[in-house]
């Protein structure tokens, strides 16, 4: 007769015991099998059979498991393998079961987004909470959720060079989710230890890299293509949105869109004020949403769950004394006569090479800008535009424009000896800040900053490497500190450069005292362990760089007043303190929007410093010019696009609850994941004779890593496996921030403290062990004579329905009583935990005769099935009706997208419009069809549930067989 073969059912495979994720028919007239591993070698492991090859598929019926008696003491070994059941069942409802007990201050607000995401028919969203308010966090919460959900086997994080180790780090620190940095280095490693023709991405399941690094090499994209993953994070996910150039970011964010189930985006600058970039966004999360990007409302995001953005005040309560205001104020520095005279010299200049093309005010507003930063940052234009009209005239052939061309060079060098002039003394802006540093100076100008204070530690901001490199030759001098207490963050230092030098600012043995910066460490670093104080030497010209910069030291977790300056020089030319006027205005714009709702990012950095680059080009009258910036930060000023309300599309939708409301509570053998540990330990040493270096004080866990552990050790970052293979686990979070503080302010980026919680290496390792405790198919006796009658017995028995991929969508626990070789009745496990007490049994460690338990296993299994099909009927009542409402929704959508179609196509005619329609059709029923195929996998279930017997509790005593422990 033929098997049988279903999702959710157990099987034995190879000597492997196996649970069926999927089943597709086979040309042969059998079945594909998609399984993932259960027992100790295989578990968590996925692989395929053909059921036509296989020569011995046994199916692992639930009536057929062999029951054993514990012989463990007090049940130790039945008491694990129950809890641990209990504690790897999918949650399949949206509250959160993990993410709590992570090592980190639980606030509600960080559970929000992973409420809002599991409502979702998958989990996509945008975190676009405001700058510091922890969204690795928030992402490593619902990461932790979907892992507990069986849905984050694979992982895949894409974020920027600076933020690789940073990230890497946030996740195993307070999460255990061990990401292997694939950096262009990793991947070589990788390549060099695998065939040439495996894909990289195949052989780690959790990794990290920079998008960056996958975009410059054409070998890896392939292997993007050709790889899937559970989970995927875009770290920065503004840096991945479509512009009008079509970068090879967007491209690249695209297809990865199309490689996971879940999305997670990351920005706290997500809208630039152009619909297209973000609807771009959105679409990746989900391709349906916008149909027409350059008009669309918010109810196509927003209400369906994709984003998610709150700011400081929203969640200022919650934050208490972690997120004080910024004390932000600018210092003006009154321009020196050199630097009167090259203000002077630059709006006097003309290019006449420049002239025809309209571009020779947008060259001296890019030179002026340089000259804001730094004269050498002028200098070092001038010297490349002097270099290129050098070489042109070697070529040039016509004399009339050998005569611009040498005109304009005859200017810059005009230009050049005027800057030159400023050397650090008549550098203005350079001495006030310095006077700024120092220390004693008049009340009011100083910034109290003390060089030898290790705890009080200094962040300064250039977009210009060559004032960087003024800064790095000047400031040690002037300010009597040495070399090595300043610190370099540029943009062409490799990822593990910008790591190491991240680390050492935030150590605080290292001598650093002073970070210069280029805006390469304007995104996600966090800079804010050991500072709070900040200049902007040179005023961004974009208020996202604003948000970004200030956020390094203003963020959750910052336990001192930020203190940010901004430096600025006072000319007496009416067209400079016009320019630097407009730069006064975006410091209050920025320093107002941080009151008020704290997302003053509008524009892109691009969009921004063009719109501000536009204003200086114009020659306004300087009474004039605040009207002027007043309608331009109130939408009113013409930009090319319509003004965006950002507080209004980014209201988060989410129910305000407490954090009690938002928890899921399993019911539980043990109190915590110590005792846990504790009993697992003491049970492999005492009863399964496992010999073990294993020591254990309070909440502390010392244990040597035995052979079958280390073999899980090629599955981790080489950086989170301790060197001896001792690792050292406490289940205190506390201890583990008190950890994190000593390797920030010592030289070991990595802790030496691991948190124990159930995702950590060692706790998986003591489930696997546990749930081998009976061997395969078997479930364990527990005689309890004291509690029971000689003919009553609990079958505890576990079961659910999975959707067609695999998924458990539904799943419960059954108790049920037997009593007379009858069902008497049956509860759920939370209350059969209530009515035996499993915390004071007595083991004889006898074996006896268990045949007459194994009778009446078709008895309380078929009352099982009976209770499962009833919870299926009434889940189908309602997943049914909420599936008919989404693809009613769907195909509402779908419309729409043919009708914008038509717009789109009206102005075409002929070959063109009928070439387009075809193309742009089959690409939304692409899009459409595979989400209705997708919805059918995903949220229909099976009709046959899986069942797995997990315990039985007897009243009948042991019977003298003579087998003693």
């Amino acid at each position: 007769m033929s098997q049988r073969y279903a999702p959710g059912i157990r099987v034995e495979i190879r000597d492997a015991e196996w649970r069926i994720k999927r089943t597709d028919h086979t040309s042969d007239g059998g079945y594909l099998l998609t399984c993932e591993g259960l027992s100790e070698l295989v578990r968590g492991r996925e692989a395929a059979f053909l059921t036509k090859i296989e020569p011995n598929i046994r199916i692992l019926a639930p009536e057929e498991t062999d029951l054993v008696d514990d012989i463990s003491s007090s049940y130790r070994a039945s008491r694990l393998y129950l809890d641990t059941l209990i504690r790897q069942a999918p949650p399949v409802d949206e509250k959160i079961y993990l993410g709590q007990k992570a090592a980190l201050d639980v606030m509600p607000f960080q559970f929000q987004p992973a409420r809002q995401a599991l409502k979702q028919p998958r989990s996509r969203i945008l975190i676009a909470d405001s700058v510091g308010l922890g969204k690795t966090l928030e992402a490593g919460i619902l990461v932790s959720e979907l892992i507990a959900r069986g849905k984050g086997k694979r992982i895949l994080v894409l974020a920027v060079k600076s933020m690789l180790t940073q990230f890497q780090q946030e996740f195993w620190n307070r999460f255990s989710i061990g990401l292997t940095r694939l950096d262009s280095q990793g991947l070589q490693r990788v390549r060099n230890r695998i065939p040439t023709n495996h894909n990289p991405f195949h052989y780690f399941d959790r990794s990290i890299i920079s998008i960056d690094t996958i975009k410059q090499d054409i070998d890896y994209r392939h292997y993007l293509e050709q790889a899937y993953w559970d989970i995927i994070i875009i770290d920065e996910a503004h840096n991945v949105a479509e512009r009008s150039s079509h970068s090879q970011r967007a491209r690249l964010a695209k297809l990865l869109a199309t490689r996971s189930d879940t999305l997670i985006m990351l920005s706290a600058t997500p809208h630039d004020g152009k619909p297209e970039s973000f609807a771009s966004l959105m679409n990746m999360l989900d391709p349906t949403a916008i149909a027409n990007p350059s008009d669309y409302a918010k109810e196509d995001f927003r209400d369906k769950g994709l984003v998610i953005r709150r700011f400081k005040e929203d969640i200022r309560e919650q934050l208490s004394s972690n997120f004080p205001d910024r004390d932000i104020a600018t210092r003006m520095s009154t321009a020196s006569v050199p630097e009167e005279y090259t203000y002077d010299t630059l709006l006097e200049t003309e290019f006449k090479t420049l002239k025809s093309t309209g571009a020779g005010q947008l060259f001296r507003t890019t030179l002026s800008k340089a000259l804001f930063s730094s004269p050498a940052a002028l200098l070092s234009m001038i010297a490349n535009r002097s270099q290129r009209l050098k070489s042109r005239l070697e070529k040039e052939t016509a004399e009339d424009k050998r005569e611009d061309i040498q005109s304009d060079l005859n200017q810059l060098h005009t230009l050049l000896k005027a800057a030159e002039s400023i050397d650090s003394k008549s550098f203005s802006k350079y001495q006030k800040l310095v006077e700024l540093l120092k220390m004693n100076t008049e009340e009011g100008l100083s910034f109290d900053w003390d060089p030898k204070d290790s705890s009080d530690r200094l962040v300064i901001f250039t977009e210009s490497i060559p004032t960087l490199e003024f800064l790095e030759t000047h400031l040690p001098k002037d300010l009597k500190i040495k070399k090595d207490q300043v610190l370099i963050l540029r943009g062409d230092m490799s990822d593990k450069e910008l790591a190491q030098t991240v680390d050492a600012f935030n150590q605080k043995n290292h001598p650093a005292r002073l970070l210069l910066c280029s805006d390469v460490a304007s995104e996600g670093i966090n800079l804010h362990h050991l500072s709070h104080r900040m200049v902007h030497f040179d005023i961004p010209w974009s208020l996202m760089v604003f948000q970004q910069r200030n956020g390094r030291i203003d963020r959750y977790g910052q336990t001192q007043q930020p203190l940010i300056r901004y430096l600025l020089t006072d000319s007496s030319n009416q067209k400079i303190k016009g320019d630097n006027r407009i730069l006064e205005v975006l410091i209050e714009k920025d320093a107002q929007a941080g009151k008020n709702i704290g997302d003053p990012s509008e524009f892109n950095k691009e969009e921004g410093e063009a719109i501000t680059a536009e204003l200086i080009e114009r020659d306004n009258n300087i009474d004039d010019l605040d009207d002027l910036l007043g309608d331009f930060f109130n939408g009113t000023y013409e930009t090319g696009s319509e003004p965006v309300d950002i507080v209004e599309s980014f209201t988060p939708i989410n129910e305000s609850l407490a954090v009690d409301e938002m928890l899921g509570i399993r019911p539980q053998i043990f109190d915590n994941d110590m005792d846990y540990a504790t009993a697992a330990v003491n049970w492999l040493q005492e009863d399964a004779s496992v010999a073990l270096q294993v020591s254990i004080d309070g909440d502390m866990l010392r244990l040597t890593a035995p052979s079958d552990l280390k073999q899980r050790r090629r599955f981790l970052p080489k950086e989170v496996w301790p060197q001896d293979d001792r690792f050292v686990l406490t289940s205190d979070s506390q201890k583990i921030s008190d950890e994190l503080k000593r390797c920030r302010e010592e030289d070991t980026p990595w802790p030496n403290i691991h948190y124990l919680w159930p995702l950590h290496p060692v706790v998986q390792w003591l489930y696997d062990r546990s749930l081998n405790a009976f061997g395969r198919h078997t479930a364990p006796v527990i005689r309890i004579p004291q509690q029971l009658e000689q003919d009553e017995h609990w079958y505890v028995l576990h079961g659910g329905f999975p959707n067609r991929r695999g998924q458990v969508h539904l799943q419960s626990w059954c108790a049920v009583h037997i009593k007379d070789n009858q069902v008497a009745d049956s509860c759920d496990l939370e209350e059969f935990l209530q009515r035996i007490n499993l915390n004071k049994l007595v083991n004889p460690g006898r074996s006896s005769d268990t045949s007459a338990l194994s009778k009446l296993l078709p008895i309380a299994i078929n009352h099982a099935k009976q209770q499962l099909e009833q919870e299926r009927i009434q889940y189908e009542q309602t997943s049914n009706a909420v599936l008919d409402e989404q693809i009613d929704a769907l195909n509402t959508l779908k419309s729409k997208h043919i009708s914008q179609l038509e717009l789109d196509l009206e102005g075409l005619s002929g070959s063109k419009q009928d070439t387009k329609r075809y193309s742009r059709e089959s690409e939304i029923n692409r899009i459409f069809d595979d989400y209705f195929e997708w919805l059918e996998n995903t949220q229909l279930i099976e009709k046959q549930p899986y069942i797995q017997v997990a315990a039985v509790f007897t009243g009948m005593p042991h019977q003298d067989t003579g087998a003693v422990l």
